[in-house]
């Protein structure tokens, strides 16, 4: 028999399939070793035939006892190679977990203890003066125990005495590494409201359905509902969330209501627990994959709905290799198992209102609160207005009324600042000098807490600076606020009041998130001061006053996407507050209060936003009103990028001369000039959304015409980032 293989070497010289021979009989899927050159590697099937034209070499045996690859998968990887120009390998990658390569992580087994005898004939069989054996048998009259847990209790001698006697029996069982063992949030199932029906209804009757709910509404539970629906008519699910540290709030919750059946995939999870839970769902003993971005790619069968919570999230793309849109892969899925894909949030991307709007998806709509709670009171304060009046401090005069207010009254604050460290820059007040990352072309920030300078691109890391390395200057600035500053200053200002801190900083170890969402989940904080992973998704009721500081920061990004990114980031860190009984207040500080941006998050006002902010894309021909491909290239050497950016240019030029619907090309350096000590151009093309299919290709191929040895080139559509 003949195998197509595709082998395990992400280069794009032999990203294709090879012909294997063997005698055995390997299903499709089947992870496998392979000699390659002079090398033995692994390879993964994809297919088989009676015969080849080539010559071929045989494979050498199997990997694993179960197949790896599932047959929609396969049609996945070919999708992804056709349509999104990515590696057939990297895909691959992305259905199974890392560490399966190279065998670097199995099914854990321990040895499991019985009773073999009655136990009264066990008794008499054991000396008198035996009072372990008789405590180990009268242990497992309960029922069967680890060998290592009874060796610990009562002694391997005892456990060893009654095995050599056949009075025990030992056998080896399979153990699964359960992330997050026991976290349950006991929500029980409710009757839906007659809006949340009327949502799920469309959902429903329809294939594609952008479900546009206002925070608190009650999506989860239209969420929970359509899974139930899909598990009562045998089928799979997959729920999505933006951000590792919300899957164990709604592992919790999913598991009060569906319980074993569900899985976690996230790369938060150790190699054990990524590893066994990806099993549960490929052996269908877990029929719910519940995860972030990656877990779009779960081995579960016969999916009956997926689910993207907060879809306009910009974590469900992913910006480095291998560069794939979530939304793309959970189109392709659903097309496969003709099932339901639900896209939900409170503030949709313009691209998904669009289609909704166009009737390309379904809307369906939860405009009110569940129990008709009012989202909480906005306020916009003008701090250029607090500086006028002598107050100097982060904080404006109105917050800090409030948070004396809620502190008072035993309830909690969360303050978002989309900016983690101490301060954004340090600055020499003589002659201006900016410390820079040796390896990238970008400021770096310092970290009291540490007492190091830190680049945020690369991770380097430098000692921090006692005088100007240029001039010698002593006194050193620091630049704009950022997490650490906060707590500094709130430590100062409430010192009995317990403060977390949560950022990449402080979740970097393993189940952090999950410990600090703890904390002030019990009420053992008050104030809770977070980047963007406090925004979204949680749900505290007793949060009742949330404040934003530098609620501008986002609007001067150099992204078209600026405004919208500001709009989403205030209105969803907006609806933490006031979720349950108790109303909610938000303190939004600016130093640009006029801006459309803040008069429609102030009134909650998506629809006007959407009509604004769609006739400026509109009218300047940005998305979605077009399509923006940009070709990034990178190199250590400056010159080598230099000169495959140009060659780039210079076949986009030609291909816009061909297709009238190219009607932009533009080269530069990076907004980023430099990473990791990698030199970075890019070229950007404009392109009209009717002639991406024919275009498209023609623009993957020039980019792969420059991809030579030293030089890298990635394409992104739409890409979330221009740094």
């Amino acid at each position: 028999m003949i195998y197509e293989v595709i082998v395990d070497i992400s280069n794009s010289e032999v990203d294709k399939v090879f012909d294997y021979s063997s005698s055995e009989d390997y299903p499709v899927g089947t992870r496998v070793k392979v000699p390659f050159g002079k090398i033995t590697t692994e390879g993964f099937i994809i297919g088989k035939k009676d015969s080849t034209s080539v010559k071929t070499r045989d494979i050498i045996g199997r990997q694993d006892d179960f197949v790896a690859i599932t047959p929609e998968m396969i049609d996945l990887v070919r999708f992804m190679k056709e349509h999104k120009n990515l590696r057939l390998i990297d895909t691959i990658r992305l259905c199974i977990p890392s560490k399966l390569r190279g065998n670097n992580v199995r099914e854990l087994k321990k040895n499991f203890i019985t009773a073999e005898a009655d136990f009264e004939i066990a008794v008499s069989a054991i000396k008198k003066n035996a009072p372990k054996q008789l405590a180990v048998l009268e242990r497992l009259q309960e029922g069967g125990e680890y060998e290592s847990v009874l060796n610990a209790r009562f002694g391997s001698s005892a456990v060893k005495a009654l095995l050599d006697k056949g009075l025990i029996k030992k056998s080896s069982v399979v153990v699964r590494r359960t992330p997050y063992e026991g976290f349950v949030i006991d929500k029980k199932a409710v009757t839906l409201t007659e809006e949340q029906q009327k949502a799920k209804e469309v959902i429903d009757h329809n294939d594609v359905t952008l479900l546009h709910g206002v925070t608190g509404s009650g999506k989860t539970e239209v969420y929970m509902s359509l899974i139930s629906d899909a598990l009562s008519e045998g089928k799979t699910a997959i729920m999505l969330v933006p951000e590792i540290n919300l899957t164990p709030q709604m592992l919790g919750v999913f598991r009060s209501r569906f319980g074993e059946k569900v899985a976690i995939l996230h790369s938060g999870l150790s190699d054990g627990e990524r590893f066994d839970e990806w099993l549960r769902l490929l052996s269908g003993e877990a029929k719910v994959a519940l995860g972030a971005r990656s877990a779009i790619f779960a081995p579960c069968e016969n999916v009956g709905v997926i689910i993207m919570d907060e879809e306009h999230d910009n974590s469900y793309v992913s910006e480095s290799n291998p560069r794939y849109f979530t939304h793309d892969v959970a189109e392709f899925r659903r097309k496969y198992n003709n099932a339901k894909l639900v896209l939900g949030s409170a503030t949709p991307s313009l691209e998904s209102y669009k289609k909704a709007s166009d009737g390309v998806y379904a809307l369906a709509e939860l405009p009110h609160r569940v129990h008709s709670n009012p989202l909480p009171d906005m306020e916009i304060v003008d701090m250029r207005k607090e500086i006028r009046a002598g107050n100097n401090s982060m904080f404006s005069r109105l917050f800090l009324s409030e948070l004396d207010k809620c502190i008072e009254e035993g309830n909690q604050a969360m303050i978002f600042i989309n900016r983690r460290g101490f301060a954004s820059f340090v600055r020499c007040k003589v002659c201006g000098y900016i410390p820079k990352c040796s390896d990238c072309e970008v400021s770096l920030t310092y970290h009291k807490e540490d007492d190091r300078l830190k680049c945020h691109y690369c991770g380097k890391q430098y000692h921090t600076l006692s005088e100007c390395p240029n001039c010698g200057n002593k006194h050193l600035n620091l630049g704009r606020i950022g997490t650490e500053t906060v707590v500094e200053e709130l430590n100062k200002l409430y010192p009995d009041v317990l403060v977390l801190r949560m950022d990449n900083d402080t979740t970097a170890a393993k189940n952090a998130a999950a410990d600090i969402l703890a904390t002030f989940r019990e009420k053992k904080a008050q104030i809770l001061v977070g980047t963007q992973m406090i925004v979204k998704g949680h749900d505290f009721s007793d949060v009742t006053l949330v404040g934003v500081l530098d609620a501008d920061l986002s609007l001067y990004y150099s992204d078209y996407r600026s405004n919208e990114t500001t709009f989403q980031l205030i209105t969803q860190v907006a609806g933490r507050a006031g979720r349950d009984q108790k109303p909610g207040k938000v303190v939004i500080q600016t130093y640009n209060p006029h801006h459309y941006v803040f008069g429609f998050a102030s009134k909650y006002d998506y629809k006007g936003f959407y009509k604004k902010e769609s006739n400026v894309r509109e009218t300047t021909s940005f998305p979605p009103y077009s399509k923006i491909v940009r070709v990034l290239v990178k190199s250590e050497n400056e010159e080598k990028a230099l000169t495959a950016a140009r060659l780039c240019y210079n076949g986009m030029r030609e291909i816009k001369g061909k297709y009238p619907g190219l009607f932009r090309v533009q080269a530069m350096r990076a907004p980023i000039t430099k990473i990791s000590n990698e030199y970075r151009f890019q070229v950007v093309v404009w392109l009209k959304v009717e002639d991406e299919e024919e275009v498209l290709p023609l623009l993957y191929q020039t980019a792969d015409s420059v991809n030579k040895r030293g030089v890298v080139t990635f394409v992104e559509v739409n890409p979330t980032q221009m740094r």
